[in-house]
C-alpha cells in the first residue's frame, strides 16, 4: 500500500506545504495546487506499463497528455490503482492518428479507447465549457445538445485543461498526473478532499446533476467504495432532483446496476440508493413491494439483502458472479405474486402460469434496465430450476443435476430455504447437498426414499415390448 500525500511531504519541505494547506479553499482552476515529485506518491511503477505507452506517445506527437481522475485518487489514497484515464489535449481524430490500436466511441461523448489486448486505456480530449463554444459548434447537434431540464445530450465541445478540470464531477477526480514532469496538478482543492474523506462536487450542485443525474449514483458509489463522506452541499438536492432519473436510458443504467450491484459493495450501495429515494428507478417493481408490507413481500427484503451479502462476498473473494443471479433474487417475489394473481384469474397450468407471470415481469423491469438476453435466459432458468430442484423422482434428479445453470439454481434455493425457513425448502436444500456428495448408487437410494406430494403416484415402469416374430421366408 502506497503512502497518502499528507504523509510522503518530507519535513524540509514543511513550511511549503503547510502554506499549500492554507491556500487550498482559495486555490482556483485558472491557478492550481502543484505537488511536486517529492510531494505526492504517484510513481510510474504503479502505472500500467500500456497507460505510459500511451502517455509517452502523446508526449512524443507533441500533445499534453495526463494520467486523470481514480488512477490518481487510488494511489493517493494508498489504493492499487485499476483504471488508468487519460486525459488530453489532442482531438479524437489526432489520437486515432498516433494508435493504430484505437478504436472511437460514443455519441454523447467521444472517446478514444486504446486497445492492448484485454486492457484498455481510455483516452478522452479535454472538455470545454458550452457557453464558449463557436456559434457553429453550438448550433451542430452532434457536437452540443441539452434537453428541456439541463440534460447534456451532446457534449464535445473542446477546451483546455483548466476548462476540462472545471467540468469534471468530483474534486477528487479533478486531479492531474504528468508523466513528463512528475507532478500533480489539482484545480479543485481534489488532494485536501481526498485526505478529508469528503465527496464534493464542483460547481453548483443542482446544476451539475441536472446536467448528468447519473451523478448523482456516482456520489453514492464513490462514498462506498472509498469509505467517505458526501459533503452537505453535494447530497442536499439528491432526494429533490431522483426524478431526473427517469430521463436516464435503460442501456446507461444496465451499466450502473453492474456498477453499484457487482463490485463488492451492493448492500451499502442498495441502502443509499433507498435513502435517497433512488432504488425505485432500478428495480420499481421491487420499491413498491417493499414498500407494501403484505404477506406475499415479507420475505423480500431479508432475501435481497442477503443475496447481495453472498455476492459481496464472492466478489471480494476474487470468485466469480453472474448479475443474473441477483436480478433472479431481486424479482422472485415480484415473480411469486403474479404467479398467484394469474392463479386466481386463468386455469392455465403451472408451466402456463409462470410463463404468463415471466412475460409480465420482465418487459416491466427491461424498461428501467436493459438486461442483455444472455443473462435473462441464465435469470429464467434459475427460476424453472427451482420448480425442477422439487420434482426428484426417476430420472429428474440426474437431469437436473446435468442442468448447465444448476449451480445457480442450487445456490438459489440456499437462499430460500435459509429465509423462508419451511421444514419442505430445508429437507430438499438438505437432500440436493448430499446427492452432490455421493455415488450414484447412493443417489439411486436417495430417489427411492423420496417422499412424493400427497396424491401423486410413481409412474410405472415402462415393459419393454418384445419385438415381433418375424415371418418365415418362402
Amino acid at each position: 500500500m502506497s503512502k497518502t500525500i499528507a504523509e510522503t511531504i518530507p519535513k524540509k519541505d514543511a513550511n511549503k506545504s503547510a502554506r499549500s494547506n492554507t491556500n487550498v479553499t482559495t486555490a482556483s482552476f485558472d491557478n492550481p495546487l502543484i505537488f511536486s515529485r517529492d510531494q505526492h506518491p504517484v510513481s510510474r511503477q504503479l502505472l500500467s506499463p500500456n497507460a505510459l505507452k500511451v502517455l509517452y506517445r502523446l508526449n512524443k506527437g507533441g500533445f499534453d497528455a495526463y494520467l486523470v481522475g481514480g488512477g490518481v485518487r487510488d494511489i493517493l489514497l494508498g489504493f492499487k490503482p485499476k483504471d488508468f484515464d487519460i486525459a488530453t489535449n489532442a482531438t479524437p481524430d489526432e489520437i486515432k492518428e498516433l494508435f493504430r490500436n484505437c478504436r472511437l466511441i460514443g455519441r454523447r461523448f467521444r472517446l478514444a479507447h486504446i486497445v492492448f489486448g484485454r486492457e484498455i486505456i481510455e483516452v478522452a480530449t479535454f472538455r470545454g465549457h458550452h457557453a464558449n463554444a463557436s456559434e457553429q459548434e453550438k448550433s451542430c447537434k452532434t457536437t452540443s445538445k441539452q434537453s428541456e431540464d439541463g440534460m447534456l445530450l451532446r457534449d464535445n465541445i473542446y477546451g483546455s485543461i483548466e476548462e476540462d478540470a472545471e467540468r469534471r464531477d468530483f474534486t477528487i477526480n479533478a486531479l492531474y498526473y504528468s508523466a513528463k514532469d512528475f507532478k500533480v496538478y489539482d484545480f479543485a482543492n481534489g488532494v485536501q478532499d481526498v485526505n478529508d474523506k469528503v465527496i464534493r462536487l464542483i460547481g453548483d450542485p443542482e446544476t451539475r446533476y441536472r446536467e448528468d443525474p447519473v451523478r448523482m449514483l456516482r456520489a453514492i458509489r464513490f462514498a462506498t467504495k472509498l469509505d467517505m463522506q458526501i459533503s452537505d452541499d453535494t447530497k442536499a438536492p439528491i432526494k429533490e432532483l431522483s426524478t431526473l432519473m427517469a430521463n436516464i436510458p435503460a442501456a446507461r443504467l444496465f451499466e450502473e446496476f453492474l456498477k453499484m450491484f457487482i463490485a463488492g459493495k451492493a448492500v451499502a450501495n442498495f441502502e443509499q440508493l433507498r435513502s435517497y429515494d433512488l432504488f425505485g428507478y432500478f428495480f420499481p417493481a421491487v420499491e413498491q413491494a417493499l414498500n407494501n408490507e403484505s404477506d406475499e413481500q415479507r420475505f423480500l427484503l431479508d432475501f435481497i439483502m442477503l443475496a447481495m451479502e453472498n455476492t459481496d462476498k464472492r466478489i471480494n473473494n476474487d470468485q466469480r458472479v453472474t448479475p443474473a443471479f441477483l436480478f433472479a433474487a431481486m424479482l422472485w417475489y415480484p415473480l411469486q405474486k403474479h404467479i398467484q394473481q394469474i392463479k386466481v384469474t386463468t386455469q392455465l397450468t403451472p408451466q402456463d402460469i409462470f410463463f404468463a407471470a415471466l412475460n409480465e415481469i420482465m418487459p416491466e423491469q427491461q424498461r428501467s434496465i436493459a438486461i442483455p438476453k444472455r443473462f435473462q435466459a441464465v435469470i429464467k432458468d434459475i427460476w424453472i430450476l427451482q420448480d425442477k430442484l422439487g420434482r426428484r423422482e426417476g430420472k429428474r434428479a440426474f437431469k437436473t443435476l446435468e442442468h448447465p445453470k444448476f449451480r445457480a439454481g442450487y445456490d438459489f434455493l440456499l437462499l430460500r430455504a435459509q429465509i423462508e425457513d419451511t421444514d419442505e425448502l430445508k429437507e430438499l436444500a438438505h437432500w440436493w447437498t448430499d446427492f452432490q456428495e455421493v455415488s450414484n448408487e447412493a443417489r439411486l437410494q436417495m430417489i427411492k426414499g423420496v417422499k412424493l406430494p400427497q396424491g401423486a403416484k410413481r409412474r410405472p415402469a415402462k415393459k419393454r415390448r418384445k419385438p415381433a416374430a418375424k415371418p418365415p421366408e418362402s
